[in-house]
């Protein structure tokens, strides 16, 4: 070998041993860094004063998940229960008609449903012969007390007129118009047809007889509706039912009158659930002029909920709903978060009612809180399991020659 041969391998040794050496300080410091890393964690158990799930997070991973915060105030809650209602008649306000005896239909004057008819207004006229029996009846009446009205004794006189009141009595509960008795004790004629008339303003709904039409007691010969008043029905939730009471007034629009509005009133709420919808149902009243609102319509309500709750709120989503409880992540100091269960009341607007777990003024967390009650619960969890109990001085520890021995072996 020459010398320069040997020259060139004492350099590349060198060299060789050099580079190993600035190999091995840089992986050195790689693994302290990732070391440091490891101990300063982002998130970390914090010291036994804070309460149990208390976690701490360092500024950089506070802005890289999101966390915002809001403050706990002091605020008067209100609301408006929006939602659709559907037009239907006034119950109070439809009249069934029946005849009140059995009879034949002569004419049928109001003949088409849908018709507005008047108070008052003839509907059909119908022949009975106990109408014609009773009217005879009351004829006979009057002319024993135009007969009897001179006597002297009092108590004749008394019962020919007490005979008048009670014929007469029987004309008007048979539903016979007055107009009709009047003609009759002023021509002393029976009149074989009478009339029906229509006991209110109103739209006939429905016509269950015809001309010539064999009616008893049982035959709907007619269905009236007063429309000047009508019932919307209005389905709303559960949650909302602690807002709203009777005599609050609501406010209506259709599409169907576009830029028109209507004003009524809540009258009841009636005292069971909707099974399907999970509703409870209301019935609000509002007046019809010009009868523009129509049964079976549909339309939007808004009710004007009057009470007012002076309330600690805090937004809505700062809640986390496991079920059995209600959370709520409190900042307890920079980067320093803990976990507090709280009692929920009315809800407005995004706003929810703290009645316990909240003071006014604490910083509750909104956003990114599933992320830190994960990791609140992970941290718990762990320390339990660590709470090993440290023996005692005293207690002496598993013999493993006393395992040995009494087998008959001798340790070794």
């Amino acid at each position: 070998m020459t010398k320069k041969t040997i020259g060139i391998a004492i350099i590349t040794l060198a060299l060789a041993a050099g580079g190993g050496y600035w190999l091995a300080s840089s992986n050195m410091g790689t693994s302290a860094q990732m070391q440091q890393a490891a101990t300063t964690a982002p998130e970390q158990t914090t010291g036994s004063k804070d309460a149990p799930g208390t976690v701490r997070i360092d500024p950089v991973t506070v802005q890289d998940i999101g966390i915002r915060t809001a403050l706990a105030t002091r605020e008067t809650l209100s609301r408006e229960v929006k939602s659709v209602g559907r037009v239907a008649y006034d119950e109070k306000l439809i009249a069934r008609l029946h005849p009140k005896t059995e009879g034949w239909v002569d004419l049928l004057r109001v003949d088409e449903t849908g018709m507005q008819v008047d108070k008052g207004e003839i509907l059909l006229s119908i022949y009975s012969p106990r109408l014609v029996s009773t009217q005879q009846e009351y004829l006979l009446a009057l002319n024993n007390l135009r007969s009897l009205q001179s006597s002297p004794i009092d108590d004749i006189r008394r019962g020919a007129e007490e005979l008048v009141a009670s014929s007469r009595e029987r004309l008007l509960l048979f539903d016979v118009p007055e107009h009709q008795i009047r003609e009759l004790e002023k021509t002393r004629k029976i009149m074989k047809f009478l009339h029906i008339q229509s006991p209110f303003s109103g739209i006939v709904v429905n016509i269950g007889a015809r001309d010539g039409q064999y009616v008893t007691p049982e035959t709907e010969i007619y269905m009236i509706a007063d429309l000047s008043r009508v019932w919307v029905y209005v389905y709303v939730y559960e949650y909302e039912l602690p807002w709203i009471k009777t005599g609050e007034q609501a406010e209506m629009k259709l599409a169907s009158l576009p830029g028109e509005s209507f004003t009524g009133k809540m009258t009841y709420i009636y005292p069971y659930l909707e099974e399907n919808t999970r509703t409870i149902k209301v019935r609000l009243e509002f007046d019809n002029p010009g009868l523009k609102l129509k049964p079976n319509m549909f339309a939007d309500v808004t009710i004007q909920a009057s009470r007012q709750v002076d309330a600690i709120v805090i937004p809505t989503q700062s809640v986390l709903r496991t079920g059995d409880r209600d959370t709520v992540l409190v900042v307890r100091g920079p980067g320093k978060y803990q976990p507090r269960d709280v009692k929920l009341g009315i809800s407005s607007d995004g706003l929810v009612q703290i009645l316990e777990g909240i003071e006014e003024g604490e910083e509750v967390v909104t956003s990114a809180q599933f992320l830190i009650d994960s990791e609140s619960k992970l941290r718990e969890a762990a320390t339990k399991m660590m709470e090993v109990k440290t023996p005692t001085t005293g207690s002496p520890r598993p013999s493993m020659e006393g395992e040995g021995t009494s087998t008959g072996e001798k340790p070794q």
